[in-house]
């Protein structure tokens, strides 16, 4: 069989009829109450995710991305009373850090996305808000430039010494999906966050993860799984529509993630037992260090940023054909060795497409992605013409759709 080039693949043929009412609006009252459909191998099953402990391969290693989400949509007002919405994408400056970035104070510059921004003509737009002791506060913002459908805003605020996280957790809205049309409320505050996210600065969620409880996770323990973390932090991209005829012209999004050299050591040691990704932004992540690792091996001084760039695996794929796993990760725990740090900081740009060969990963937890979306391709490169079955049983067997629908668990 002829390895399909994901280049000249056409999104088109990686659709399938959604009709609107299957699209889940809401979460389930018990997040564990979830339907999960298991795909073994070519055989198709119904179950719950209660279920999850008992259908995973013996020994597994589960990797959740532990980011938060942030309430990244900000309501302001112009001077004569209309509203302008600013969703922040990503700093710009004084630091392009996320981390530091949200430790800023008293002033910050993000890109952002901007809603009614046509009768936002100039000046300052502001929004009013109290924070989490009670004080009255207020945010100023400037739009300096526009650029690629986004805009630079600067940000100022009083009380000046709030870091920029305080004043998205008391002002910000959560960034639900634009396919949830209604505005945020207290449930998705809750619901909306997996129970273990930890690190902030995403702005979709992890939505493989929002079905776990803590019950579950204790109960993976109990029977013997080992879990591990890494942060990938989601960005709007995600929802990014394809619009190119075909994908060589579509621009993957860039996502920052931060992965710890105990959860390289895991993988190392765990191997060759199977791992399985929680989620596409984990397996993103997992299948990234492998290419992070290749690399380092080609450029041992790994000078300049860490970065796996939308096409570099599969034109690497010669070059790697004799690097294994262990190999990869080796060079990249070297080489936090000698940076004298414990965490490895990188981007990612990596799609994954048909023709794509996994390293790391042995299965995928995920939920059901939209037509003709990056995400569905990454479930057809794991499963072949295999995932169009899939998703013809789920529609048929009423699951629910997208970020807060029905689960499954692809072993292929």
């Amino acid at each position: 069989m002829t390895t399909p080039d994901p280049r000249q693949l056409s999104i088109h043929d990686f659709t399938y009829p959604l009709p609107p009412e299957r699209i889940a609006p809401e979460p389930l009252p018990d997040r564990a109450a979830s339907r999960l459909l298991l795909s073994r191998h070519g055989q198709i099953s119904d179950k719950h995710f209660r279920d999850l402990p008992g259908e995973l391969p013996p020994g597994a290693l589960l990797v959740f991305n532990d980011t938060r989400v942030v309430r990244a949509r900000l309501l302001a007002r112009r001077p004569t009373g209309g509203q302008v919405e600013l969703f922040c994408l990503e700093p710009v400056a004084p630091h392009r850090s996320l981390e530091l970035a949200l430790q800023q104070t008293g002033h910050a510059t993000w890109r952002c996305l901007v809603g009614n921004g046509r009768r936002w003509k100039e000046g300052p737009v502001t929004l009013e808000f109290t924070t989490s002791d009670g004080q009255t506060a207020t945010l100023t913002a400037v739009r300096q430039t526009q650029e690629a459908g986004t805009a630079l805003i600067d940000f100022r605020w009083e009380p000046a010494g709030l870091p920029f996280a305080e004043v998205l957790r008391a002002a910000g809205h959560l960034p639900l999906p634009p396919y949830i049309d209604r505005p945020d409320t207290a449930t998705d505050a809750v619901r909306y966050q997996t129970v273990y996210a930890a690190t902030e600065g995403a702005v979709a969620a992890p939505t493989a993860g929002l079905h776990f409880t803590p019950e579950i996770l204790a109960e993976l323990l109990e029977k013997g799984f080992e879990i591990g973390h890494v942060t990938l932090h989601v960005g709007a991209g995600t929802f990014q529509p394809v619009k190119a005829e075909r994908m060589a012209e579509h621009p993957m999004h860039t996502e920052p993630i931060l992965v710890t050299a105990a959860l390289l050591r895991q993988l190392l040691a765990h191997r060759p037992r199977p791992v399985i990704a929680v989620g596409t932004t984990s397996l993103r992540t997992l299948e990234t260090l492998y290419w992070l690792g290749v690399g380092l091996l080609q450029n041992p001084a790994g000078q300049g940023e860490l970065l796996v760039t939308q096409w570099q695996p599969y034109e690497w794929a010669e070059t790697a054909a004799g690097i294994g796993a262990e190999v990869a990760l080796t060079a990249l725990l070297q080489h936090l060795e000698q940076q004298g740090t414990d965490t490895l900081e990188a981007r990612t740009q990596l799609l994954i497409a048909p023709g794509y060969r996994f390293r790391l990963i042995d299965g995928l937890i995920t939920n059901f992605h939209q037509p003709e979306s990056t995400l569905l391709l990454l479930v057809a490169a794991l499963l072949g013409p295999e995932w169009r079955r899939v998703y013809e049983h789920a529609l048929a067997n009423g699951y629910r759709f997208l970020s807060y629908g029905d689960s499954s668990l692809l072993l292929p």
